[in-house]
């Protein structure tokens, strides 16, 4: 989305443009909108933009470096284990691992970002080893849409810019297309996945074996989602138009083709899933968030590089119904396709993040800039956008897998208005990362980001996108070795040149759109607008867009924000919802009595607050139940790096309404803990291992806590069990009274277990925080002799810290570093995250194992203490201290020249590598954020 602007300036052009005017439309554009804003916002400085992109690289170079020496080949990093994810020699984590073909995933999908980094000599050594050691013809079940955008279209955006390398005359002079190869060769290993009556690909396809046959084992699905079968004609384009293969684009235009026949011919909308044989929506809720999102991205896309107008036809068609029925400024909410005024859910997802940046591409700045600084609060409040977040901007999904859809958006709104407030958006993205998201290894996914716990992932979009986009916001156009402006981000942003719209041009285009609808001109009024009207002689307009909404997150009433049907409009109530019912409200017991009898509008509304009052009953009995725990390895050479989400219990000391309990680990024997301990001197005055099994939890508390421990933490023993993959423990009492016991219990699962039983055996004191939340590192290692930029999670101060004798650096141990260091006085500096993060309970349900309630890290409630305001039926805010959150859905062949077996890596070599780390920020200026 580089062009944004692009082919949208002003009216459609009904025959296709050279890509040179594309580009030079895109730049008037955007050079029109920024003169505007730089009259009116004072600039960041270019000092501070070049620390900010050095800064940017740094981070790059610890996830992609780290990914290199203890994962590759494999598809993905573990960060937080410091090895390589191969499929089937972890847990399964169901449809995520689709994307992992053992093909090295993260290097293919990087290769197009190290050029925009402007690391050339990085790109031709990872073009050497893709060519040498990736194999494309192995015997495992793929994702058909995740191969899609991130291997065909990571091999095509590193030829792309091969090509454009080659022609410079100095990097890849040997290159002759072999990417190129590789590409057209995944190309027609996903064609059979394409062989349906409809024309719809199947989900998923096997790379050795294809579809249907009993090797394949796969073939039998009914079902995909809009979005996987709608976003494959850039990719499947420009492979057709760089090899003279047509077929690839002629199959992805028919599944485009059928989709558009396929939408709601009355609302314009179309569902989430659909029966790839019979063309029936499945679900038939509707939004631009998952499983629909990059369908529209590609619509304006493919017009931009294809210069087909039926796809920006289309485009706009679906844009109007967009703004019509979703759009709810500042929120973009699901509805029906049948019944586009009735919200389908109360709850948004992160992927709709992605959707300011499109409307920036269509030239709809307004809704843009609100939506987008909407997310931001949140944002603001969570540090991280969590996966989903109900319309009170309640936690509903709390984990993110580092996603890069709001930097994304954010760079597209800084190129459109050149505002320098989105320079300190992005400034703050680099924070919460470097402060939450860092770990020795690369970069963990927030498992909660409620509780500030990591996930042991760190995928492969996370180097092609968030990267990519954070490197652009700061860097001039000077910066960059090429001309970003001749080229299009593909969904994972990858680059394909604009110049495709002009070669190999044997697809007959037929614009089937008049066919199915009347356009009205008025679909096109908000393509790139003249500034003069966008920006009414105000330079400060963006800042009054945003500034109703810096307090949405808090303090608005956003359920004031409702979905207002046409009949409210002509002077009839909105339909009474259970969230707002009152049994000793005579008007909504009237309006009960005539659900049903009245009309069908009437029985409609029944219906629907039938199934809203199941919902909160449901949510209900979850209420009481308690939310996930971290455990924090605070001691050397982790300093709180290091979260493990735990399970509580129902019995003992609730740290969430008391002080965290710190204290250094002790094994108990006997280990099981279901007797009296042998060693009470080890763990008096510790917190006390104890292994799962052979007696009730409550028993083990009290043996501990008679023999002086101060707190417990119950390890699965269940070998290989991961809260990555199974729903968490809350610990149950034993039927008896469990008053007696004071000390706080959590549980962990087997790996999350093993890191502390390692750290044991490394460092053998090893001081961990049982808390509700993770704690900042600051209130941590309040007082301590530790090196500041721990503290402050900026690693350009390391340098400070570091000797300057590079032997020394290399031989100096992590104590010496820390006594040389100057101690830092933290007395008055508060705990940023306690003040950011919010911590919600998430719901629970019981299980009979071991006494223990299974607890579904996804099923969440909010937070009963917390006030959060909603719309009576008069408009007015209440108070709705009780109001409870929707119940969340739940959720070998190889290269013979690679090995794939599992790189494990001791906490010894792990702290090495950290300290190379730390040696590399010496080349950089200290700079505190």
């Amino acid at each position: 989305m580089s062009e944004a602007g692009g082919r949208g300036c002003g009216s459609p052009v009904p025959q296709r443009a050279p890509w040179s005017l594309v580009a030079a439309t895109a730049a008037i554009c955007l050079v029109s909108a920024t003169s505007v804003w730089t009259a009116g916002a004072e600039p960041m400085s270019r000092e501070e933009k070049q620390k900010l992109g050095n800064q940017v690289l740094e981070m790059f170079d610890h996830a992609y470096g780290n990914y290199m020496e203890h994962a590759y080949p494999a598809d993905e990093l573990m960060p937080l284990t410091c090895r390589g994810r191969v499929r089937g020699q972890e847990p399964s984590r169901g449809d995520v691992d689709d994307a992992l073909g053992k093909f090295s995933l993260t290097l293919i999908d990087s290769l197009d970002t190290l050029v925009v980094l402007n690391k050339t000599k990085e790109f031709e050594d990872a073009v050497r080893k893709v060519l040498r050691d990736v194999n494309l013809d192995n015997d495992v079940v793929v994702s058909v849409f995740e191969t899609n955008i991130r291997v065909l279209g990571g091999l095509l955006g590193g030829h792309s810019l091969a090509i454009m390398l080659k022609g410079k005359g100095e990097y890849m002079q040997w290159y002759n297309d072999e990417l190129l190869q590789m590409a057209k060769q995944l190309g027609y290993k996903l064609l059979p996945a394409f062989n349906t009556t409809s024309g719809l690909p199947y989900p998923r396809i096997n790379l050795k074996f294809g579809i249907r046959k009993p090797e394949a084992r796969t073939g039998t699905e009914t079902d995909t989602c809009t979005a996987c079968a709608g976003t494959l004609i850039l990719e499947f384009a420009a492979l057709s138009r760089f090899t003279g293969a047509t077929i690839f684009e002629e199959y992805a235009r028919k599944a485009l083709d059928f989709l558009w026949e396929k939408r709601q011919r009355s609302s314009n909308l179309v569902g989430v899933t659909i029966n790839i044989h019979t063309g029936d929506w499945v679900r038939k809720d509707s939004g631009v968030g998952a499983g629909i999102d990059s369908y529209y991205e590609y619509l304006l896309k493919a017009y931009v590089l294809l210069g087909d107008d039926s796809f920006l036809e289309r485009f706009n068609t679906h844009y109007d119904a967009i703004m019509r029925y979703i759009s709810q400024p500042p929120l973009l909410l699901d509805v029906h396709i049948h019944k586009p005024l009735l919200n389908a859910r109360t709850w948004m997802d992160a992927l709709l993040a992605f959707f300011p940046g499109l409307q920036v591409l269509k030239g709809d700045i307004r809704p843009a800039i609100e939506t987008h600084e909407m997310l931001y609060q949140v944002i603001k409040k969570h540090n991280f956008l969590p996966e989903a977040f109900t319309t009170d901007f309640r936690v509903h999904w709390a984990q993110h897998p580092l996603r890069p859809e709001f930097a994304e958006s954010t760079y597209f709104l800084y190129k459109a208005t050149g505002d320098p407030y989105y320079l300190e958006v992005g400034k703050t993205l680099i924070e919460n990362l470097n402060k939450y998201a860092r770990v020795p290894c690369g970069f963990a996914a927030m498992k909660d980001v409620r509780t500030g716990s990591h996930e042991d992932r760190m995928d492969s979009f996370f180097l092609a996108e968030m990267f990519k986009y954070l490197y652009l916001l700061f860097a001039d156009k000077e910066d960059i070795i090429f001309d970003i402006e001749d080229y299009i981000f593909t969904t994972e942003a990858h680059l394909l040149p604009l110049w495709l719209s002009t070669t190999n041009q044997s697809i007959s285009k037929k614009n089937t759109t008049s066919e199915y609808t009347e356009l009205d001109d008025s679909n096109f009024d908000w393509t790139c607008p003249n500034t003069q009207i966008l920006f009414p002689n105000d330079p400060l307009y963006a800042q009054s867009i945003r500034e109703p909404l810096k307090n949405v997150v808090d303090k608005s009433c956003p359920r004031g924000i409702i979905r207002v049907e046409e009949s409210f409009r002509s002077g009839a109530k909105p339909p009474l919802r259970a969230r707002d019912f009152m049994a000793t409200n005579p008007e909504h017991l009237e309006i009960l009595k005539k659900m049903g009898a009245a009309s069908s509008i009437d029985a409609e509304d029944g219906l629907r607050f039938m199934q809203e009052m199941i919902e909160l009953s449901s949510q209900q009995q979850k209420e009481q139940q308690l939310p996930p725990r971290a455990v924090q390895i605070v001691s050397h050479p982790f300093f709180g790096r290091v979260v493990l989400t735990a399970g509580p219990a129902q019995f003992g000391l609730d740290l969430s309404k008391h002080k965290e309990t710190r204290g250094f680990v002790a094994s108990s024997k006997p280990y099981n803990g279901c007797s009296e301990l042998t060693n009470p001197e080890a763990v008096m005055g510790k917190i006390a291992l104890i292994q799962r099994g052979q007696c009730m939890f409550a028993e083990k508390a009290r043996n501990i806590q008679n023999a002086g421990a101060i707190g417990g933490i119950v390890i699965d023993d269940n070998e290989g069990s991961s809260s990555d993959t199974a729903p968490l423990f809350q610990m149950a009492g034993d039927g008896k009274d469990t008053d007696d016991i004071k000390i706080p219990m959590l549980f962990l699962f087997s790996k999350e277990g093993s890191i502390i039983l390692d750290a044991i055996r490394e460092y053998e004191e090893v001081e961990v925080l049982l808390s509700d939340k993770a704690k900042d590192r600051a209130a941590i290692l309040k007082g301590k002799m530790i090196p500041s930029y721990i503290i402050n999670s900026n690693p350009e101060m390391e340098n400070e810290e570091q000797p300057s004798s590079e032997n020394d650096s290399q031989n100096q141990s992590a104590e010496q570093i820390s006594s040389s260091s100057q101690e830092v006085d933290l007395v008055d500096q508060e705990s940023s995250e306690e003040n950011s993060l919010n911590s919600h309970p998430e719901s629970l349900s019981p299980a009979d194992m071991d006494n223990a309630a299974s607890i579904s890290p996804s099923e969440q409630t909010s937070n009963p203490t917390e006030n959060h305001e909603t719309t009576n039926l008069n408009g007015e805010c209440t108070d709705l201290d009780n109001q409870l959150q929707e119940q969340s859905e739940t959720e070998e062949d190889s290269n013979p020249n690679v090995s794939w077996g599992k790189k494990v890596q001791p906490i010894d070599s792990i702290l090495a590598d950290w300290n190379e780390d730390i040696e590399a920020f010496e080349m950089m200026e200290k700079d505190e954020l």
